[in-house]
């Protein structure tokens, strides 16, 4: 949910401003598939130590987070202040990061009858989707209504991310929500950031310069990822499968 931050500077920064970047989604869009086919990568590693080794998984795992978030922010910083060559390749292992700490979801969706490699499949189609039809409602948005829906949007993220935060606490007490409030919760996600994708469509060009495209890329990578977790998550749940 790292890109919570992104909405806040955006807002700020894309506020009674034109088009500054007409072209940033076009060059961030390779960047987005580079870091998506990593992401993949990732997973497969993920896979194979699940298979192998499955006791050590969950200390890689809780390094692997940690390691990402810090890589987030620290990557996030220099792609904004243009020094893409040092960028890249932190990126690069943040996106192969994202992977690994994907693959346990990843997993429990292969676990799960009606589920499986085809369920993936429908997740990740329906990201592609939802992101062409994002283009062409977002970069038709007026200002006043881009604006509205990007703080709508933010506030919605916002108030899931406490919710999320909310299950984890009393989860680690023992106390879980029901199912039919998990997939309730997974279905706001997924129209939470199908929405994200229309607002980054918006606001991107009206807060990065062409030369800019690696923070743009970023941000339309974690509304990719987020918005194909909760599909995922949203097809286990409805299949019968266990939490994530």
């Amino acid at each position: 949910m790292s890109n919570t931050s992104n909405f806040r500077q955006a807002m700020t920064e894309a506020r009674g401003q034109s088009l500054i970047g007409p072209n940033v989604i076009a060059n961030a869009l390779p960047f987005v598939g580079g870091g998506l086919v990593l992401t993949a990568v990732g997973s497969y590693g993920g896979l194979g130590v699940l298979k192998t080794n499955p006791g050590i998984f969950m200390t890689t795992f809780w390094v692997a987070l940690i390691a990402e978030f810090v890589l987030f922010f620290v990557a996030r910083g220099i792609a904004e202040k243009g020094n893409n060559s040092v960028a890249l390749p932190l990126l690069a292992t943040y996106s192969l990061l994202s992977g690994y700490t994907l693959s346990g979801i990843i997993y429990v969706a292969l676990s799960t009858q009606g589920v499986g490699m085809q369920g993936i499949g429908i997740a990740a189609l329906g990201c592609g989707v939802t992101f062409v039809a994002a283009r062409q409602i977002g970069s038709n948005l007026s200002d006043q209504d881009g604006m509205a829906l990007t703080k709508t949007i933010y506030l919605g993220i916002m108030a899931l991310v406490v919710v999320l935060v909310g299950q984890l606490l009393l989860s680690l007490f023992g106390v879980y929500t029901p199912t039919w409030l998990d997939i309730a919760i997974s279905g706001i996600g997924v129209f939470l950031f199908a929405g994200a994708a229309v607002v980054d469509f918006y606001i991107l060009p009206r807060t990065y310069r062409d030369e800019q495209y690696l923070p743009a890329a970023l941000s339309m990578y974690l509304t990719y990822i987020n918005l194909f977790i909760f599909i995922l998550r949203l097809l286990i749940l409805l299949s019968g499968g266990g939490r994530d």
